[in-house]
């Protein structure tokens, strides 16, 4: 893209981020409602169909109402991502009105043994690093934006998080391990599929390739693990929630650590389903599953069923 170009990306970006959080609710419920009424994008497809396979005990009105809702919520999350990255860190920090188990996070950062935030993609996290930021020093991996004015736009609001972006690589693990020993803190999204390998993990009864990441983390460097998300409210802010996780995540092999950090995930999908964004294609991630988001709905939810009753049958 021309610098010209860039230019004016990056200004609309900043220009965009400066509306009033609501009007950006506001204009996500606008387009979500569009999407929900004339169901013109292939994504609330998928919404649904991963909200299938992890809920077949819903029925089709329930899982319906859920579908449509997580698209409005999903879409909100989209756009509130930009006002908090337009925003100063005393402008997120006010909008959180509320912490639950805040004493979790005192307590692990006093510790000194480091800290690993479990953050699923869920709700609207962004707005949680700069309540963070105040506790302990983060080191986060972060992958580069194509769009060069996007990408300069959000390593903007990093920098006033005063976080260290580190590659998303074997470099960048490696800056997290020791910034883990020196006491710091990490945040890792542990519901996407690994690029390359992964351990085959049960993700709602279903083997998926996964990253281990958090789990390696954790054992090895004996860091706290904290589960964290953010909900919005009815006004302008987010309910915070900090929960610790089992304690199994500290024993076993890695696989095993990756198998708590699923059960933990799926136990807060099962909670607020609305909030949760369906829209990853994740269940492709086996290979008898590769092809399944492009199959007839009845086909794909067989081989999800058969893949499933295999995986229940080897237990």
């Amino acid at each position: 893209m021309p610098d010209n170009q860039n230019t004016k990306t990056y200004r609309f970006l900043q220009i965009f981020s400066r509306l009033p959080i609501q009007v950006s609710r506001f204009i996500a419920r606008m387009l979500a409602g569009l999407i929900n009424s004339l169901h013109i994008t292939k994504t609330s497809e998928t919404i649904h169909f991963n909200i299938q396979i992890c809920m077949p005990h819903l029925d089709q009105a329930e899982r319906e109402r859920i579908t449509r809702a997580a698209i409005r919520n999903e879409m909100q999350s989209y756009l509130e991502f930009f006002s908090i990255w337009g925003a100063s860190n005393d402008k997120n920090l006010s909008r959180i009105r509320s912490i639950q188990g805040e004493h979790y996070a005192h307590e692990a950062v006093a510790a000194g043994k480091g800290l690993v935030l479990i953050v699923p993609h869920f709700g609207t996290w962004e707005v949680m690093n700069a309540w963070f930021a105040q506790l302990t020093k983060m080191t986060i991996m972060y992958k580069p934006i194509k769009n060069k004015a996007a990408d300069k736009f959000v390593r903007e609001a990093r920098s006033r998080e005063q976080a260290t972006l580190v590659p998303t690589d074997e470099s960048g693990v490696m800056q997290i391990f020791k910034a883990l020993k020196r006491g710091g803190t990490t945040v890792i999204l542990p519901d996407h599929t690994p690029h390359v390998g992964g351990d085959m993990v049960k993700y709602f009864g279903i083997p998926l390739a996964s990253s281990s990441l958090s789990a390696k983390l954790i054992q090895k460097t004996k860091a706290k693990a904290l589960l964290l998300y953010a909900i919005r409210d009815d006004s302008d802010g987010f309910d915070m929630f900090i929960e610790p996780l089992d304690e199994r995540i500290y024993e076993g092999t890695a696989q095993d650590g990756t198998r708590v950090i699923h059960e933990t995930l799926e136990n807060l999908i099962q909670r607020y389903p609305e909030h949760y964004h369906w829209s990853y294609k994740r269940f492709k991630a086996n290979p008898e599953l590769n092809n399944v988001y492009n199959l007839p709905k009845e086909e794909a939810i067989t081989k999800i069923e058969q893949v499933r009753l295999e995986a229940k049958d080897e237990d």
